[in-house]
């Protein structure tokens, strides 16, 4: 039996009373961290270089700085202290940001913390480029002494559940297995805030070596704040939503694009007529598109899909409460082929409504909302849900090839990407000059998948520009100096603009697919590449219709349903409150109107004509300028005023 202690400075002397001289210890990614143990160890060590320490994690979850000053700091400061309030930041993760750790210690990280470390050259350095299910390997590679990782208990219940992190701990422990190294010391710090997960998620509680049971307050989870959809996040949704076939498997990825599409899927389901007025007006042909046809058109689910997905969040939580995910599937290789067959018997189907899970997850993270609703589900439900090895869900080979395309029937894989070439590359994680922005994670998996399952499709989403500064930059690029995604293992792409279905297209074919979704602005220099490049015959012409890929005719195709609630800012609920809502809607208006020089005047001059409003008050207050002291303030006061008169609702 385990070890059991509630005290952290004791856990962190039984560790190094049975690891002698260096540590070498891995750590599950996100959630799965054990903060507090791992902060009493790096305070213990941290000035001892006798005892050297690696560690070897994923996605070191800190909440941000609010920084110091500028409107943007006045918003988030008491964001920050309300939203994250005593969660522990990692004191390791708080010096590599600064590139500050010392010499002893370094971190190995596969999967960073999105764009929050470009600057930290310890974190550039140290990075491990690998896809998600070559991680356990890579780990073992290194003959870690210890696993540590956070876990759920349950009254009267002898088992411990691995909860939000099933992906990577097991497979480690295979691996290293496998190579015939010596199993590693395991010990899990138990947290109360943990939802209990059973069925695969569990383990015997001596599958640890040390259970440590620190004392509270417990701090709350990490909840990813909810960020407002915008016009463009909409449209791709929309698109994407076309492309899922009723009775199939979906799988998603993170941020305002899957929020977007999570709800298109919910709205295509419970409001059918109104989703098909939306997407006319987006596209009054869309409904005719082949990819569209081939998915079996626009209709309701009626049989619901599967969620596969490397992490459960959000939308998952949607999907599942509107009845969108509802087909199961099981184990039972057997009941699986009859089910394919048409054979299966009544008792088939029933043991399959008894035992089947209709979602599939490595890991999940989300907002407070989401951990909330984990804690509640009715039993029946929480059996739906199974947590699974990152080997199980990314991947069809190693396991039961023949169970996971059972399961995985017409498969939609939809993850984002932050640009993509003419010809079919995307770039996903880095920049061109190899600073690493997050990692492949699971990416490389799903698109691989789409290719070797049948009726499977990969979709990578993007937003058709960027802002670099005052500069607008398009997402469609001729090249670039990092690719995520081989043009050879090209599928579909979808932004703002429609859908570029690149398939077994010749590269002539994609140059004018990728065009067709390109800003109008953007054109014709992409067209000049291709043609310099022999990719695209000298005499082709634009079609006039693609001059319409302009974010103003966009915004105006979606506004009776921006302000008829039918595409709401926050549609999965947010953890900002009313004013806040309007405030950030500001703000973001704000730092768009002073992008340049020019804007800037332009903007401060139209500042100092405003009026005061009687509805400014509380706005003012909430970012601590009600009494504006000097020039500055007396700015920002002005500058926020004009904002909120902009975008007011109605505007």
């Amino acid at each position: 039996m385990p070890h059991h202690l509630t005290d952290l400075d004791a856990a962190v002397d039984w560790l190094l009373a049975r690891v002698p001289g260096a540590l070498r210890i891995g750590a599950p990614l996100a959630l799965g961290k054990p903060h507090r143990l791992l902060n009493a160890l790096y305070t213990r060590i941290e000035h001892d270089p006798a005892r050297p320490l690696q560690l070897y994690t994923a996605l070191s979850l800190d909440p941000p700085r609010a920084g110091s000053d500028g409107l943007e700091a006045r918003f988030m400061r008491p964001f920050v202290a309300r939203h994250y309030g005593d969660f522990p930041r990692l004191a390791y993760a708080d010096a590599i940001a600064r590139d500050a750790l010392p010499a002893h210690i370094q971190v190995e990280e596969f999967y960073m913390q999105s764009g929050a470390l470009l600057g930290s050259s310890q974190a550039q350095r140290w990075y491990t480029s690998l896809n998600y299910t070559h991680a356990a390997d890579a780990v073992a590679q290194r003959a870690p002494q210890v696993i540590v990782q956070k876990v759920a208990a349950r009254e009267g219940v002898t088992q411990l559940s691995l909860s939000c992190n099933n992906d990577i701990t097991q497979d480690t422990l295979d691996a290293i297995k496998a190579r015939g190294l010596p199993r590693p010391l395991l010990i899990a710090e138990v947290d109360p805030q943990l939802p209990w997960l059973g069925g695969s998620a569990t383990v015997e509680a001596d599958f640890f070596d040390l259970v440590v049971t620190p004392p509270g307050p417990y701090p709350a989870l990490f909840g990813l704040p909810r960020q407002p959809v915008s016009d463009a996040d909409y449209a791709i949704g929309l698109y994407a939503s076309t492309l899922v076939r009723d009775g199939g498997t979906l799988q998603i990825g993170i941020g305002t694009l899957a929020d977007a599409l999570s709800h298109a899927l919910v709205l295509r389901h419970t409001d059918n007529a109104r989703y098909r007025q939306i997407l006319h007006a987006l596209d009054p042909e869309l409904a005719d598109h082949p990819l569209v046809r081939e998915a079996g058109g626009l209709g309701p689910f009626e049989i619901g899909l599967y969620g596969c997905s490397e992490m459960l969040n959000e939308g998952f939580r949607k999907l599942v409460q509107t009845g969108v995910i509802w087909r199961k599937v099981h184990d039972d290789l057997g009941l699986m082929q009859r089910l394919a067959d048409g054979s299966a018997s009544n008792g088939d189907h029933a043991r399959l409504a008894r035992e089947g899970e209709y979602l599939h997850g490595a890991f999940y993270l989300g907002s407070s909302e989401f951990y909330d609703w984990l804690r509640h589900l009715p039993e029946a439900e929480c059996r739906a849900i199974g947590m699974r090895r990152i080997s199980e869900i990314n991947q069809l080979y190693g396991g039961n090839e023949a169970l996971e395309r059972l399961q995985r029937r017409d498969a939609r894989f939809f993850n984002s990407c932050m640009l993509a070439t003419a010809l079919g590359a995307a770039t996903s994680d880095a920049l061109d000059d190899g600073r690493v922005v997050s990692g492949v994670g699971g990416q490389y998996n799903f698109v691989a998948m789409a290719h070797a399952l049948p009726d499977a499709r990969s979709i990578l989403m993007f937003r058709a520009t960027r802002q670099a500064g005052a500069t607008s930059q398009s997402n469609v690029r001729w090249s670039y100096g990092h690719t995520t995604i081989a043009r050879h293992l090209r599928d579909v792409f979808v932004n703002e603009y429609g859908i570029a279905d690149l398939r077994g297209l010749t590269d002539e074919d994609c140059v004018i697919a990728m065009a067709g979704i390109t800003d109008a602005a953007f054109q014709t220099r992409l067209l000049e590449q291709a043609k310099a490049a022999k990719k695209l015959a000298g005499d082709f012409t634009a079609p006039s219709r693609w001059q319409q890929n302009r974010a103003a005719t966009l915004a105006a195709r979606l506004a009776p349903f921006r302000a008829d609630g039918s595409l709401p800012d926050y549609p999965l609920g947010s953890d900002f409150d009313a004013v806040e809502q309007d405030l950030l809607r500001a703000l973001t208006w704000l730092k768009s109107a002073t992008s340049t020089r020019m804007d800037k005047l332009r903007t401060v001059l139209a500042a100092l004509r405003q009026p005061a409003a009687d509805s400014d008050a509380l706005y003012l207050q909430r970012m601590g300028l009600e009494q504006p002291a000097g020039f500055g303030e007396q700015l920002d006061a002005r500058l926020l005023r004009l904002a909120l008169a902009r975008t007011a609702r109605g505007h």
